[in-house]
């Protein structure tokens, strides 16, 4: 599932006429990047949520055949947050561990391995696995610790959650659909009962919640500077 729902507040006034994760950089759409890199790791099968400005993803992605792809659409009248986004989504992604990744992400994470995760949580009852960065300028105290491979909400050193994470559909048993609701609650109820894997990336990785971060991606992969553009 792609999240691309949300308005994108800090993106204005870029995201008044465009949905973020249709804004481009290196002359395509963020959402496009992500899309490749996912098909290329074998992810074909999408669901993507929309609300803000919706059609304009809708109608340039269409089924999502021409980029390899199958697309399904979760519309929302209005954006209802992370949780609430997957949980009213949940009919389209099935039972058992989806992956999740947010529409305004740059990135070369290897989405293959996250399969391997998956079958994981299946044997050890996890609800989750989650993706963690090093922590970027403009979050510096990160989101969680990572003992033994397990996410704790508590401890040093901290990482920036990615926006990259595997559920299963248990995670969102008290999440009401079509209900707005955020997803941080639910990993931290997660982590403390021990049922959240996660790793650390050290690649690539652009959150892009800015227009200057646009612009700075933009001019790194016109430049040809980018890993694995």
């Amino acid at each position: 599932m792609i999240l691309a729902a949300g308005v994108g507040e800090r993106m204005r006034p870029l995201t008044d006429r465009q949905p973020k994760p249709m804004l481009e950089a290196g002359g395509k759409p963020l959402i496009q990047w992500l899309i490749e890199r996912l098909v290329a790791a074998g992810w074909t099968e999408l669901v993507i949520n929309l609300a803000h400005l919706g059609m304009q993803i809708e109608h340039y992605l269409g089924d999502g055949r021409a980029l390899g792809a199958s697309i399904a659409y979760s519309r929302e009248p209005a954006p209802l947050e992370t949780a609430g986004g997957i949980a009213t989504a949940l009919p389209l992604l099935g039972e058992g561990p989806f992956l999740t990744v947010n529409g305004d992400l740059y990135c070369d994470y290897p989405f293959a391995q996250l399969r391997d995760a998956a079958q994981r949580m299946g044997t050890q009852g996890l609800l989750g696995h989650l993706v963690l960065v090093n922590n970027p300028a403009h979050h510096p105290e990160g989101d969680f610790a990572l003992r033994e491979g397990r996410i704790s909400a508590t401890g040093a050193p901290r990482y920036t959650f990615s926006g990259i994470g595997l559920y299963d559909s248990k995670l969102f048993a008290d999440t009401r659909a079509h209900e707005r609701a955020k997803l941080a609650p639910l990993l931290f109820k997660a982590a403390a009962i021990d049922r959240l894997s996660g790793e650390i990336f050290q690649g690539e990785w652009r959150d892009i919640g800015t227009p200057d971060r646009l612009a700075a991606l933009d001019r790194v992969l016109k430049s040809g500077n980018a890993k694995n553009p």
